[in-house]
This record gives C-alpha cells, structure tokens and sequence, in this order.
C-alpha cells in the first residue's frame, strides 16, 4: 500500500489536535489572565519510503504565548494585575507553589487572602490573613495594607507583601489546572523587579479573530487530508485493475 495513505492519516490526526487547541483558545478568551496554548509539529521522514516526498506529522512540543493581555479597570481592591512580565505564586495545598496571572484574589471563610481555585497567596512570610471590617489596598510592589472602616485616614497596617516572580518562560510548564509551575518541581525565587496594578485585571491574550481564521484553515487543512486519502484509495483502485489485466 502506498505510505501516502499514512502521511495524510497522521496530518490529519494532529489537524484534529490542534483544532482543539484552538477550540480550547476560543473558549477561554475573556478568562482573565489566562494565556493561549501553542501546539508544535514536526515532520519526520518514513524509514524505508520510497519517495523523499513521505513523511508523518509527529508531536513536537505544546508551547504558551506568554504575551501580555489588555489590562482593565475593575475598581475592586481585591483585584490586582501584573504589569509586564512576572507571576503571582500561590501555595498549594500539597506544599508547592504554582503561578498565574489571574489576580482576582478573595477572602476565605477564615479572612486568609486566595486565588484562583480557592489556593492561598503565597506572602513573603507565608499566608496573608486579612483582619474583618478593614478597606484593603494593594501597592505597586504587591504590599498589600489595610485601614480600619469608619476610623479617620491614618498609618495602614502592614499585612505583608504579595510574592512576584519572573521564572525563565522556558522553565515553566502549564498543568491541567490551568497553572504553571517549575519544571523542576521547585519554587522560583522573588523577583523585586515585578510590579502590579492595584483594581485591576489583566485579560485573556487569545485574538478571537485570530482564533477563528485559524480554525477556518484548520479546516480547509483537513479537508485537504481527506482528499489525499481518498486519491490514495482511488490509486490503489486502480493499479489492482492493471494487474488483474496483466
């Protein structure tokens, strides 16, 4: 049988993979701080082919796009946006830190100060607990203090400092949770030179466009696929009417 049949069989495979992808970009485009997924492929050459021309689609590597998302004003004193590169660590409940962009914090139950997923922020001296009936604000540097409701402005009280970090963009892997994390499993150090932005929230950096005319191609794509399979079948038709002449 032709090798032809599997070159398009395994093209048409992965068109399908990364039509979810893209799928998966589109639905997540006014998720805040969330950041697209790149799929990689790669062809590699059949062993034993007889034309240069044979090749099968492989998996490469799943990639992000780390750029930056449209910043928004919420107004919400809980809500805070990374400006620039940078990652606001979360502590999990297994001991190890994972990192988003999302800053949509809130309080528990108890007044200590979470994200996504209900996982504490990780301060830099552990958990942030926030005392009740106080206005909160957070700095430029992630210093989060409080002031007590009804009382005359005055000195904040110091809570403690939101941990920033900017890990090497290569080191960091995307886990199903929709967090990254260390490849090595370790916690990425704090970086002073991460800055935020205090009532405010940080957008999805999917292109709606972009994401739909991708999957327009995707689709003429693995049409194409199909016809490249069926030629194949219409190929192999006829060499079998040939030799059954012969």
């Amino acid at each position: 049988m032709d090798r032809l049949i599997y070159t398009a069989g395994s093209g048409a495979k992965h068109i399908l993979e990364q039509q979810a992808t893209a799928s998966h970009n589109l639905a997540n485009v006014s998720t805040t701080g969330f950041r697209a997924q790149v799929d990689a492929f790669r062809a590699v050459q059949v062993e034993g082919g007889a034309l240069p021309t044979r090749a099968f689609v492989v998996n490469a590597s799943a990639g992000t796009d780390f750029s930056s998302g449209a910043l928004q004003a919420t107004g919400r004193e809980l809500d805070v946006a990374v400006k620039g590169k940078g990652w606001i660590a979360l502590s999990m409940p297994d001991g190890t830190e994972a990192y988003t962009r999302n800053g949509a914090l809130n309080m528990n139950e108890n007044g200590l100060l979470t994200g996504i997923g209900g996982n504490a922020v990780a301060g830099d001296g552990g958990p942030i607990s926030v005392p009740p009936d106080v206005n909160v604000e957070i700095g430029g540097d992630g210093t989060i203090s409080t002031i007590e409701k009804g009382t005359k402005p005055g000195t904040p009280t110091v809570l403690g400092r939101l941990k920033l970090v900017n890990p090497p963009e290569a080191d960091l892997v995307r886990g199903d949770d929709g967090l990254f994390r260390l490849k090595t499993g370790k916690a990425a150090e704090v970086d002073p030179g991460v800055s935020v932005a205090g009532g405010m929230l940080e957008g999805s950096n999917v292109n709606p466009v972009d994401s739909m005319v991708n999957m327009i191609s995707l689709a003429r794509s693995f049409e194409m696929q199909m016809s490249m399979m069926k030629n194949a079948e219409n190929n192999a038709a006829k060499a079998t009417q040939i030799l059954a002449l012969s």
